[in-house]
């Protein structure tokens, strides 16, 4: 059985990665799955989470909103909403969005929609979480 598989990850912008991994981690609509070379086959709807991946001694993170995901024993495909490495996230830009989204969801307002607003905010904290895992 090889010990590898190969890991493509894209967004509509670009190819965020293209790489032989050992394991990774996906958020599943219902959950994270681990992934090893010789998977059975699926198919999955990706939530907002963090993708982790692992080659030789360097483990990688992204934060991932959405997409699909194609396993096969030999290759992993994602088609991400968004993607983000580690290094590319925007920390300021990240933090003000969780500032705005937990004042949406303690407004009261009515007219707040608060499924957007709790989704905007998890996407923030997965961003932040996936940034300060990339400085170790």
């Amino acid at each position: 059985m090889p010990d590898t598989f190969q890991l493509e990850i894209v967004t509509p912008e670009k190819l965020v990665v293209q790489d032989e991994v050992e394991e990774m981690q996906i958020p599943g609509k219902n959950g994270y799955l681990g992934i090893l070379p010789g998977h059975a086959p699926l198919i999955t709807e990706l939530a907002v989470g963090e993708i982790s991946y692992r080659k030789g001694a360097e483990t990688h993170f992204l934060a991932v909103a959405w997409g699909f995901a194609e396993v096969l024993p030999d290759r992993v495909t994602i088609l991400a909403e968004t993607a983000e490495r580690a290094e590319e996230i925007d920390v300021k830009r990240a933090e003000e969005a969780k500032q705005r989204a937990q004042e949406r969801l303690q407004s009261g307002k009515t007219e707040t929609d608060y499924g957007r607003a709790q989704t905007s905010l998890q996407r923030a904290e997965t961003r932040l979480d996936v940034a300060e895992k990339g400085k170790s």
